[in-house]
């Protein structure tokens, strides 16, 4: 690039949110999300119960990017934000993570990762620690994190009054401000850490990144993945300190 170009935005290469009918549209809850039901991937079956959430496509694209090394945990701490039923905490194992944080508010969610990094990482070496926490609230101090991941509930449209369906869907940007405040106060982050977000046009894109530039982190996009319905979800890749 010609130095005496102006540097383009990352701000100004995100799309705005989808309108807010078509978001509500999007996101609708699946009937069964307070039953008993089953979920199969890369070969493994996952108990889901009650309450936690089956994974999409936007939690796949962690999933795969973990286990092929596209996000790098091998010999690293990891720490899986929202956990849910614990794939990515299946994943990491597979993958050589030396120790998996296994982090989510919802304690059945915690426990059913638990579980499955028991049932199906046996013979990995990581050290799986589980965590039932508010972002980093209890986490232990001192801790340092090589690798951190959220698809967080972002969505910019509540689209349902079950507080299981907005704890996992909806709750808005305003959370992604808080998870990158607490990375940096608490110093949750290694010096060359980096966290993998994903986060779609059904949220608010420019406010997340936003949120991450005002706590002194520096986001940049690691991949765009088009649905072909109007939705274009972003990886977030995030590193410790401003942009230069």
């Amino acid at each position: 690039m010609d130095p005496m170009t102006p540097r383009t935005s990352l701000l100004d290469d995100l799309p705005p949110p989808l309108p807010a009918a078509r978001i509500v549209a999007l996101n609708q809850p699946r009937a069964d999300l307070h039953t008993h039901r089953r979920y199969e991937w890369n070969g493994w079956t996952f108990e889901v119960p009650p309450g936690v959430f089956l994974p999409g496509g936007t939690s796949r694209m962690v999933h795969e990017r973990l286990l092929d090394g596209r996000i790098p945990v091998a010999g690293r701490r990891y720490g899986a934000m929202g956990v849910g039923l614990g794939v990515e905490a299946v994943a990491a194992a597979h993958a050589g993570a030396a120790e998996i944080y296994a982090i989510d508010v919802h304690p059945a969610s915690v426990a059913a990762a638990e579980r499955h990094h028991r049932q199906l990482a046996a013979g990995t070496q990581g050290r799986l620690v589980p965590l039932v926490a508010d972002l980093f609230d209890n986490f232990p101090a001192g801790a340092r994190l090589d690798v951190v991941t959220f698809n967080p509930p972002a969505v910019s449209q509540v689209v349902s009054d079950d507080p299981d369906v907005v704890r996992n869907v909806c709750v808005g940007a305003p959370l992604l401000a808080a998870f990158f405040r607490q990375l940096v106060d608490r110093r949750v982050l290694a010096p060359d850490g980096e966290v993998f977000v994903v986060a779609s046009n059904t949220a608010d894109l420019a406010a997340i990144v936003g949120h991450a530039r005002d706590a002194g982190l520096t986001p940049t996009v690691d991949h765009v993945h088009d649905w072909h319905d109007g939705v274009l979800t972003y990886l977030f890749r995030i590193r410790p300190g401003a942009d230069a």
